[in-house]
C-alpha cells in the first residue's frame, strides 16, 4: 500500500468541521498526532525536517488547540473519526500515521479501523497494558481533574515526570515550551481527553495481531510510564511490528532528541513505503 502524494501549495492551515490543522511540504502524506495537553505546534521539530520529504499534516486533537471539544465521555472511535474526516477533507486516501502518547492510541485505533488508509503507523511513547501500580497512578491523576483542568502543582509534576526533576539545563527551553502548552490547554478538553487516555491502555490488547501495516513502536529508555517493555510487547504482538528504544530519553523525546527521532522516522517510513 502506497501513501498518496499530494501536490499544491507548500504550506497551508485552516479549520475544517472543528478541526484545526496545518499542512507543509510535498510528497507522500504523513500525519502527526500529538499527546494530551499539547497541540500541533509541539511537532515543530518534525515538521521542519520531514516536510523536505513528505506532505506533513499536523492537527489539534479534539479538546486541544483550536479544535472543538470532544463529547462529555469520549471514546477512541471519536478521535479516529476526527482523523478520517480530516483526511477526507484533504483528499488523502492513504498516509503514514505517527502518534505520540495519546496520539499513539489514536494512530493505532485508526490503523486498526481503517487499514486501507494507512501505509505505516508509528507509536511514539505509547501506553499499553499498564501494571497495577502504573494504572493506579494514572487513574489518580485523572480523578484529580474532576473539578476542571490542570492546577499548577499538577503541571509541575507533569514537567518533572516528562523531563526529570530537576529539569536538565540543556532542556530548560523546551521544558518551558511544554509547560506553556499545559498552562494554556482548554481545561475541559484536557480533562475529558486525559480520562480517556488513563482508561485506554488495554484498548489494543488482543487486537494488535490484526494490525496489518508496518508498525514501529519507539520510546525512551528512561520513560517509566510509556516504558520500553510496553513498546517491546506491542511490537511482539503486531505481525509487522518492530520496537526501537532511544537511549537516555524520556517522554518528550520528539522535542528533546528531535534529530535522532526524525532520522528513525524517515528510515522506517521509507522502508515501509518500499514494502
Amino acid at each position: 500500500m502506497k501513501p498518496e502524494t499530494v501536490t499544491g501549495r507548500a504550506s497551508i492551515s485552516g479549520v475544517f468541521d472543528g478541526t484545526a490543522y496545518s499542512v507543509a511540504g510535498e510528497g507522500p502524506a504523513l500525519v502527526l498526532i500529538h499527546g494530551v495537553g499539547m497541540n500541533r505546534s509541539v511537532w515543530a521539530p518534525q515538521v521542519d525536517a520531514l516536510q523536505l520529504c513528505f506532505r506533513v499534516v499536523s492537527y489539534d486533537m479534539l479538546g486541544h488547540g483550536a479544535s472543538r471539544l470532544p463529547t462529555a465521555s469520549p471514546v477512541l472511535d471519536e478521535y479516529a473519526a476526527q482523523l478520517a474526516a480530516l483526511l477526507d477533507h484533504l483528499r488523502l486516501d492513504v498516509a503514514h500515521v505517527v502518534g505520540h502518547s495519546m496520539g499513539s492510541l489514536i494512530a493505532l485505533e485508526f490503523a486498526l479501523q481503517y487499514p486501507e488508509r494507512v501505509a505505516s503507523v508509528v507509536a511514539l511513547n505509547a501506553v499499553y497494558d499498564r501494571t497495577p501500580t502504573q494504572r493506579a497512578a494514572v487513574m489518580q491523576r485523572a480523578a484529580s481533574l474532576e473539578g476542571g483542568g490542570l492546577e499548577q502543582p499538577s503541571i509541575d509534576a507533569t514537567v518533572a515526570r516528562w523531563f526529570d526533576d530537576p529539569v536538565p539545563g540543556h532542556l530548560a527551553q523546551v521544558a518551558e515550551l511544554v509547560r506553556s502548552l499545559l498552562e494554556t490547554v482548554n481545561p475541559e478538553g484536557y480533562a475529558r481527553t486525559y480520562r480517556l487516555f488513563a482508561s485506554s491502555d488495554q484498548a489494543h490488547v488482543g487486537r494488535l495481531p490484526q494490525l496489518t501495516v508496518p508498525a514501529l513502536f519507539m520510546t525512551g529508555e528512561c520513560d517509566p510510564n510509556s516504558s520500553p517493555a510496553m513498546s517491546h510487547s506491542m511490537a511482539a504482538a503486531a505481525p509487522r511490528g518492530r520496537a526501537e528504544i532511544i537511549a537516555n530519553e524520556r517522554h518528550m523525546m520528539n522535542v528533546t532528541a528531535p534529530a535522532i527521532v526524525n532520522q528513525r522516522l524517515v528510515q522506517f517510513i521509507r522502508a515501509a513505503g518500499c514494502s
